[in-house]
């Protein structure tokens, strides 16, 4: 089962790729670096806090787990 810890470290991580990207788009589109930052820094905030949650949700679901032996030696 995935930790709270490891949910938002793969979280932050994932998210920081991606708004990186929508940064560099929204800077192209508008001509402002500092639009583009701040579309930048609003992305990621808004968009990681929806991935913990989902992620949270989905470490309670059963659904598609392989069970694992009974017992480890």
């Amino acid at each position: 089962m995935e930790t709270r810890r490891r949910s938002i470290a793969k979280a932050v991580s994932y998210r920081f790729v991606g708004s990186v990207g929508t940064a560099m788009i929204a800077w192209a589109l508008t001509g402002r670096l500092s639009t583009g930052v701040q579309i930048g820094i609003l992305d990621a905030l808004v968009k990681v806090a929806a991935y913990f949650v989902h992620e949270r949700i989905w470490a309670r679901i059963e659904w598609g787990r392989r069970k694992g032996p009974e017992y480890e030696i």
